[in-house]
């Protein structure tokens, strides 16, 4: 089940300062884990910055001998392990300059449907909650697959809403198998293998879920989906940088707009302000954006077309009215246009995105939508 390859892997990743970065640039140098496990202290000289600090654990017999014993654990515990260098990892993670170099993985993972990834806030609200379960709903008969992180709240709304509606799921980690944090959702996990899905985890067994894991494990979860949906955060929250992850990868994020007052919407609220995620409308716009199957019909669950237009102040009509006449228009132009000042345009401007009337592009111009 396991070569020499995955044992001399999980050793050479296991060596101080050698990260996934310097992993995959020995593995390319000298074309496979053992020869760089082998090679590298006699041929370091050749290798463009790495230096005799750097590679002074490679080779430390301690590694070899955790390797060996990680790999009867994965063999006992049925764990497959993907190595990136042999291109086992999913195919979108792959691209990523920093993907994992070795990802376990319990159970199934179909790399033919697409994927969606989905996150939030721990502390979800009903508005939240509501909003994946009609998403749910309307893309039951999809041919895709959800990802999520397995935490409370957001997390485990949308693998439990996957299971109901029996769309695969992929829930990433951020410690070893020999655990599941948080315990209150290890049945949860269970019914996702149950039900087809599949647990991933670039930590070994010896890695607790410490704090600087979670932010870690985010960048898996935006780099497997083509786009990431952000559901409710607030200021500074981990979805946050999950969002930041899939935009390196110049990946669609998508955030769910709600009140400025609301503390688990602020994050979002800012993510679409910054230009950083497309404010959701509609589910069905949500949807078709995606390139899922039609909805089922249910169109006017969030801001639909006829609440906005009864909606809009004097000064969003005048500001939505010149957008509109003036295609990918300029703050400094719209400023002329208006005789207002910029900072008391950007405010409107948001108001309009987050109705779906207005679409921010680089550069601070604006588009009708």
């Amino acid at each position: 089940m396991y070569s020499e390859e995955h044992l001399y892997s999980i050793a050479l990743r296991e060596c101080n300062l050698i990260g996934d970065i310097n992993f995959y640039k020995l593995v390319r140098t000298f074309g496979s884990a053992k020869n760089a496990w082998e090679n590298t202290k006699k041929e370091y000289k050749k290798l463009d910055g790495f230096g005799s600090k750097m590679i002074s654990d490679i080779g430390n017999p301690d590694h070899l001998k955790f390797a060996e014993n990680e790999l009867k654990f994965c063999e006992t515990n049925h764990i497959k392990i993907n190595l990136r260098h042999l291109h086992d990892l999913p195919k979108l993670l792959n691209e990523c300059d920093d993907a994992p170099v070795i990802l376990y993985q319990k159970g199934n993972y179909d790399g033919s449907k697409q994927k969606v990834s989905m996150v939030g806030t721990r502390n979800m609200t009903s508005y939240g909650k509501q909003f994946i379960e009609e998403f749910f709903q309307e893309t039951s008969s999809g041919n895709f697959i959800s990802v999520s992180g397995l935490a409370l709240g957001v997390d485990k709304e949308v693998h439990e809403q996957s299971i109901l509606h029996q769309i695969s799921t992929v829930a990433v980690l951020a410690h070893g198998f020999h655990t599941l944090y948080p315990s209150k959702n290890k049945k949860l996990s269970e019914k996702i293998l149950e039900e087809g899905g599949v647990l991933f985890t670039e930590f070994n067994s010896s890695r607790k879920p410490d704090r600087e894991n979670f932010i870690q494990r985010n960048r898996i979860v935006a780099g497997i989906s083509p786009a990431t949906i952000v559901v409710e955060t607030a200021f500074g929250g981990g979805s946050i940088s999950t969002a930041t992850y899939a935009n390196l990868y110049n990946r669609e994020v998508y955030a769910l707009p709600g009140k400025i007052t609301d503390k688990q919407s602020q994050g979002c609220n800012h993510l679409i302000f910054q230009n950083k995620a497309s404010a959701i409308s509609t589910i069905k716009d949500l949807v078709e954006n995606l390139g899922f199957n039609h909805p089922k019909g249910r169109t006017g669950e969030l801001f639909s077309h006829s609440e906005i237009s009864i909606q809009l102040t004097e000064n969003q009509s005048e500001i939505f009215r010149i957008i509109d006449e003036n295609p990918q228009i300029s703050l400094d132009d719209l400023a002329d246009k208006t005789a207002l000042a910029s900072h008391k345009i950007l405010p409107v401007i948001l108001e309009l995105e987050l109705l779906g009337k207005v679409k921010s592009l680089s550069g601070r111009q604006f588009l009708a939508t």
